[in-house]
């Protein structure tokens, strides 16, 4: 459900990521533009974590954000 989550509220949520993650770049939201792979990839290579904690801490990010999407887990 993240993965649609993402992609489905790109334009909404890029400038909120950029404040939660403030060492992406605007071209590394730009090559992520909604992937949620490519977004994962970017928070490991950034921050350092490893595959596994940047895709948990995207998802409690998202599921944060649930009722502000419209989408919430499911």
């Amino acid at each position: 459900m993240n993965r649609d989550i993402l992609q489905g509220n790109w334009k909404q949520l890029k400038g909120n990521i950029k404040e939660q993650w403030g060492k992406l770049t605007d071209d590394d939201l730009t090559m992520a533009e909604g992937n949620y792979d490519q977004l994962v990839g970017r928070i490991q290579e950034r921050y350092g974590y490893s595959r596994d904690e940047a895709q948990r801490r995207l998802d409690e990010w998202l599921d944060s954000r649930g009722g502000e999407t419209g989408f919430g887990r499911a």
